[in-house]
């Protein structure tokens, strides 16, 4: 009954994680409605589309990641319940699933958009390009912060899960 408790603990951690970028939205989303009412330079318009869609985006994680969480907070005892065995393999699985995913997403491809975000600011002169650039850096940036602690949580996660398999 131990691991329900750790799971649960996952899970409410990944929730609380959510309102970070629920949060980061909101900013990106004032942002855009700043430099739409306040925005007078061509440069300070071309950031009103990138950081309105920038803010959307991480919204939609945000809820997303928070509702997934929620639901999973209240089926872990009934799946440890129904079967313990299964209930840890199952979540054994889903973390190693999930760690392969940071790995490529978050620490791979990430950093290379960042890059090539990087370069385009470098190379092209248009002020929507630059904006854009610099709107995906941002964004990037965020869920790079957000995810790594994330999964910095899951990995110690499946130690413990692997922990209790050995007992």
């Amino acid at each position: 009954m131990e691991i329900v408790k750790i799971a649960v603990e996952w899970a409410k951690a990944e929730v609380f994680s959510s309102r970070f970028f629920i949060f980061f939205a909101l900013l990106f989303i004032l942002a855009s409605i700043g430099f739409w009412q306040l925005g007078k330079t061509e440069m300070a318009k071309a950031y009103i589309i990138p950081t309105l869609v920038a803010g959307i985006l991480l919204l939609t994680v945000g809820v997303g990641i928070f509702f997934a969480n929620k639901s999973r907070v209240t089926n872990f005892e009934k799946a440890y319940n129904a079967s313990s065995a299964d209930f840890i393999t199952s979540e054994l699985e889903r973390t190693e699933k999930s760690i392969g995913e940071y790995r490529t997403i978050v620490f791979k491809i990430i950093p290379f958009i960042i890059v090539a975000a990087a370069l385009t600011i470098v190379f092209v002169d248009k002020p929507i390009w630059r904006a854009i650039c610099i709107t995906t850096i941002s964004m990037m940036m965020v869920i790079l912060l957000v995810d790594s602690n994330a999964n910095a949580r899951i990995e110690s996660y499946k130690k413990q899960l692997e922990m209790a398999v050995k007992n």
